[in-house]
């Protein structure tokens, strides 16, 4: 037998990098998902590619779009309507009255409408 304790030997030693602290989540102004949305919503779109080249994760984007357009206020182009996409921006007020403004249009209505009917005025104000 040998005596393996008085032996040389050799260690290697690993290093790692550290891990990374997690992000901070990004807040987008609504004027960048406007205009993300929008070119989503053109004929022919990738919305992955288009979230990968902002830094975006795509399920993020279609998260927006999907809001945007069950909202009723946003539909997909078309060739007879080219508006620019915008969100619709809803503040409380300490009212019986709500007052949505959609471009140059004011929707008022009473606080105890059925949110049924209201979407379908926002839909025909839209329309319009």
């Amino acid at each position: 037998m040998s005596d393996s304790v008085n032996q040389p030997r050799t260690f290697e030693v690993l290093t790692a990098a550290p891990v990374r602290a997690r992000r901070k989540p990004r807040d987008w102004p609504n004027e960048e998902k406007e205009r993300l949305i929008a070119e989503t919503l053109l004929p022919g779109a990738n919305v992955s590619a288009i979230a990968r080249a902002e830094g975006l994760d795509p399920s993020q984007l279609c998260g927006w779009r999907r809001k945007a357009l069950s909202s009723g206020l946003v539909a997909p182009l078309t060739e007879t309507a080219k508006k620019e996409v915008k969100f619709a921006r809803v503040e409380p007020v300490a009212s019986s009255a709500v007052e949505i403004v959609l471009g140059d249009v004011v929707v008022r209505v009473g606080g105890d409408i059925e949110s049924d009917h209201l979407v379908k005025i926002l839909r025909a104000v839209r329309k319009a």
